[in-house]
């Protein structure tokens, strides 16, 4: 919602000088978006809160006061109250800095699903809720999620997580709006696709896209496949479906016809 107000055709003509503070929440916030927020929107307290509705409302938050840096790149610091902890695929707890999945306890943990036992008991264990995400925590406790268990990639053996490549095109002066996934592939298991919003009368190749990659980010994570698209598949709520984005590659490409492991 903040990149579609921010690239609103009449944006310049709105008077948001009055705006102070709001919150960000519900889907990740690009870093470049963020500061875009704080600077043309004059929302320089804004906060970014994190939670899930299984643990209802919110586990972190950023406050008002935190300095800039880290509430442009952390959802903050945990609320009162609650525990949380970063596991790695054992569920051992994993030392500061390192990345694992972020696991919740605490008054704001649901009861379960409605009539559903089996994936209740898949999701809550000893009272830890296991949230699917992927997340590290600093020293000083704010949290960075890094991106979803389920959409982190595997190419050639290396883990790759689709948000730290979304941050870095999102400062391209072309791009509006990107998501990075993963799509099949018989030699390296996974290759890497990104779908693009480019801003309006913008114009760019799959290999203006890639040279900007070159040499910034490591080659790995350089996107095999590009596509330019005017829009994402989107939740009711407004949540991007990577699932659909994967599924339309996988058709487009004829990838479901190719062995892949």
């Amino acid at each position: 919602m903040f990149i579609a107000e921010l690239e609103h055709e009449g944006f310049a003509t709105f008077d948001l000088s009055s705006l102070r503070t709001g919150i960000m929440a519900g889907s990740p916030c690009p870093i470049e978006t963020m500061k875009q927020v704080m600077a043309r929107m004059h929302m320089r307290e804004v906060t970014i809160a994190y939670g899930m509705t299984e643990t209802s409302p919110v586990s972190f938050q950023s406050a008002t006061t935190d300095p800039l840096d880290k509430r442009t790149t952390t959802v903050g610091r945990i609320q009162p109250h609650l525990e949380v902890k970063i596991v790695d695929y054992l569920g051992n707890t994993v030392p500061v800095g390192v990345t694992g999945e972020l696991c919740t306890k605490g008054y704001s943990v649901m009861l379960g699903y409605w009539d559903d036992e089996v994936k209740t008991r898949e999701s809550i264990l000893d009272g830890w809720m296991h949230t699917g995400d992927l997340a590290t925590i600093d020293a000083e406790g704010y949290c960075n999620i890094v991106g979803r268990l389920k959409d982190m990639v595997i190419r050639g053996g290396e883990n790759i997580y689709p948000r730290e490549i979304e941050e870095y095109l999102f400062t391209h002066p072309k791009i509006q709006n990107v998501q990075v996934f993963g799509v099949p592939d018989d030699k390296t298991g996974e290759e890497l696709c990104a779908w693009i919003v480019l801003r309006q009368g913008e114009h760019a190749s799959e290999e203006d896209i890639r040279d900007f990659c070159r040499g910034q980010i490591a080659h790995y994570k350089v996107p095999r496949y590009v596509r330019f698209v005017d829009e994402m598949p989107l939740t009711v709520t407004g949540k991007v479906q990577k699932f659909a984005m994967r599924e339309e590659m996988v058709r487009l490409l004829n990838l479901d016809a190719k062995k892949t492991t």
